[in-house]
């Protein structure tokens, strides 16, 4: 499992122009089982994504093919994650 951090590095507006491909290619990720959450940073400088990968390759790939990173309007930062604990609605986060 790994969190990606998304951090905006172009104004809001130009931001907004990618949004809407950057909403699609989040889409095309749950359809495909490997994003579990995800949602913008408060206040909105960025974003978190939750996602399972085969490993860190296989998550690299998906995460070239963001518009907002093709446009250069974002950075990503991935960290393993290893979940060992969980409440008992979340344990679907242990899972392998």
């Amino acid at each position: 499992m790994f969190v990606v951090i998304l951090d905006y590095t172009a104004p809001l507006e130009e931001i907004d122009r990618h949004l809407e491909a950057h909403n699609a290619w989040l889409e095309e990720n749950y359809a495909a089982g490997h994003f579990l959450a995800s949602g913008r940073q408060d206040p909105r400088t960025g974003g978190l994504v939750l996602a399972r990968a085969a490993d860190r390759e296989a998550l690299d790939r998906i995460l070239a093919l963001d518009p907002f990173g093709i446009a250069k309007v974002a950075t990503h930062t991935v960290i393993d994650w290893r979940p060992s604990r969980a409440s008992a609605e979340a344990q679907w986060l242990l899972q392998p």
